[in-house]
Order: C-alpha cells, then structure tokens, then sequence
C-alpha cells in the first residue's frame, strides 16, 4: 500500500523542479514562467522554485546531481507541501544514482509524504517513488499545463489540479468533452491565443471487456519504460534502471490495472508494437487485470495503436479502456499510483474507489 501525502491547503508552498531537460532556465519560456507563478498563485498556492530549476539546458544536462539535489531540498523543506515537475524530457534516470543510494532523502520521503505531479520521463520519479512508498500523481506539470499560454487554463485540467486541495471518497475519472492539439507556438506573441479544440466524438472506447474489473494503477509513459528496458535512447539507461530494480518485477505487476500513453513523439505503429511486445516479454501482460490507454497526442496514429493494441494483448483478453484523458495529450487528469480503480466496461466508467489524499 502506497502512502498518501496530505491535500494541499490555502498559502502551501509548491516547489518546482527541473528533474529532466532544463528548458524552464531559457530567457525563452520566462513569460509561460510568470503565467505559471500567476496560476499557482490562483490555486492559493506559493510557487517555489528550487536553487538549479532555472539553471537551463546546458547546466542541468551536464549536472544531473543539481537535478536530484533540488528533489531532496524540496523534500528537507517542511513548508513545501507539493512538488511539480517543470517538464518532461528523456534523461531522469541520470538522477537515479544520487537518490536512490541517499538514505536521508529515502527516509524524508517515508517520514514526510508530500504531493508530487508530472508526467512523460517524470515515469522515472514516479516509479522511484512507488518503491519508496509514496502514492504520486501522473497529472499536470508546471510549463504544460500551469504555463498554458490561453487566457485561462484548459477547464478540465484546471478542474483536476483543483482536486489536488479536495479528497473526496471516490473520484469518477470523466472523458473530456473537448480536446486540443498541441501547440506550434510558445512564443510570447502566443499569449492569450487559444489551442485549436475539437468535440470529442468517441468518449471511453471499451475496446475488450465486459461488467466490472477493479486493480490498483501502475504505469506511466509507453515510451519511458521502452527507455528503461532498453539500449534505444541511451547506451547504460537500461542498465542504471536495473541496478536499481526501477521497472516492477512480475510479482508487482500482479492483478494491477496498467497505464499507459505515448509521447509528443508520436512513435510510428511499427515501434508501438515493439513497445507493447516489450511489455508483454516482461510479463505484464500475463500479470495484469486490465489496460487504461490515454488518448494520442492530436489524435496521431490513434486507429493503429489501437489495433496493434488488441493485437498483442490477445492472448491475455483483458479488459481495454482507449481514449483516456491522460499523458501527453490535452487536457489531462491525474492518476495516483496504487490507488484502487474501478473499470465499468458496461457503463464506461473509470472510478478511483478511494480517497486520493491522507485524511487531515
């Protein structure tokens, strides 16, 4: 059972850490920065940023000890209640070996759980943190979703950031009626210009499954535990990942409900499948009681994905939900690690059957 971290309150200071690319620092984000600041402040809360989050790209690229060290300040900080990623990026592992081998961040994460959002490679963190216990949200972060340069946040994700300071005993998770492409533009010229928007049309796509099957969620990004489990990206990434036993074993997996959702990158469907056939090699598959899918950044590849996906989990038969508002496309809802889902195949509903937070 994972520990939960307190709602947040009213005056709680945030932090804000740049654990992967450090693309916060540049002179070129510094308006989505004040619009972040002004956003969180909107919340009720007090934005902090750790000492190397503004460092940028080349500095924190080349220093992944400044990334971790910020991770551990914010928790060492009893004021700071909650910690969102800035961004995502592809190289948080590097971050592994200053925080996994440090007994004092290890045991302040135990002692002093605290709210910690974000998605894409922030799966790293997430996946860190569910050794150490700590139930954390695959949510919004700060430059995608608090620095949205519209007027005013997306509805839906500000609805679910909102529900970061409520703790109701369920949480129905609802489909989107509306979603939105990623931008071309983040200049500051962009400022108050809205995302091109779309009716959604399909809802929940129940694509296997039938009454209701419930599990406690674990997942995170497709492509991030390709990373994990492979040379791809980076020559020792899936190295480093296994010397700290990073990526669950079989007997984690066991009757979950698995997560998961593709990057910005849109994988071409040949790669898809290699990634979900990595999965299955691990014993995923076989393990597992069900499969949530978030839907495809701008809807790219979303019929392929979704027949090479009932193609590879056929042997298993599990229970499918396609479409899902999380992951890196918008907007987005938050998934906290080992809570326990109810899948409704037959109403198309995904329900968190308990509270996301500690009681007060």
């Amino acid at each position: 059972m994972q520990q939960k971290p307190a709602p947040l309150q009213p005056g709680d200071q945030v932090a804000i850490v740049s654990l992967s690319r450090g693309i916060l620092g540049e002179t070129a984000t510094r308006h989505q920065r004040q619009l972040g600041i002004q956003r969180l402040e909107a919340l009720g809360l007090k934005p902090v940023f750790m000492p190397h989050a503004l460092k940028g790209v080349d500095y924190l690229a080349q220093h992944p000890e400044a990334r971790a060290a910020d991770l551990k300040m914010a928790f060492y900080e009893p004021k700071i209640r909650g910690i969102f990623a800035a961004i995502g990026g592809d190289d948080t592992y590097r971050t592994l070996p200053y925080l996994l081998t440090d007994q004092q961040f290890k045991l302040a994460v135990r002692h002093d759980p605290k709210l910690f959002s974000g998605f894409s490679d922030t799966t790293i963190n997430h996946l860190m943190f569910y050794q150490l216990g700590l139930q954390t949200f695959y949510g919004p972060n700060f430059l995608n979703d608090l620095a949205e340069l519209a007027s005013q946040p997306l509805p839906y994700t500000w609805q679910t950031l909102q529900h970061y300071k409520q703790n109701p005993a369920r949480t129905v998770i609802e489909s989107s009626t509306i979603w939105y492409e990623e931008r071309t533009d983040f200049s500051r010229q962009a400022i108050g210009t809205p995302r091109p928007q779309h009716q959604e049309q399909r809802g929940y796509e129940v694509l296997r499954g039938s009454g209701i099957t419930t599990g406690r969620l674990l997942g995170g990004c497709l492509d991030s535990f390709y990373d994990i489990l492979t040379t791809t990206r980076y020559p020792d990434e899936a190295q480093v990942c296994a010397k700290y036993q990073l990526f669950p074993n079989t007997a984690t997996w066991q009757d979950k409900i698995l997560f998961i959702e593709t990057s910005e990158t849109h994988p071409q469907p040949r790669l898809y499948q290699k990634m979900l056939e990595k999965l299955a090699d691990q014993g995923v598959f076989a393990a597992i009681r069900g499969i949530i899918v978030g839907k495809p950044q701008n809807e790219i590849f979303y019929e392929a994905y979704k027949q090479i996906l009932l193609t590879v989990t056929a042997p298993y038969q599990m229970p499918i939900f396609y479409n899902v508002n999380f992951g890196h496309g918008y907007p987005r809802t938050a998934l906290p690690y080992g809570a326990l889902l109810q899948m409704d195949c037959d109403q198309k509903t995904l329900t968190i059957m308990e509270p996301f937070f500690a009681n007060a």
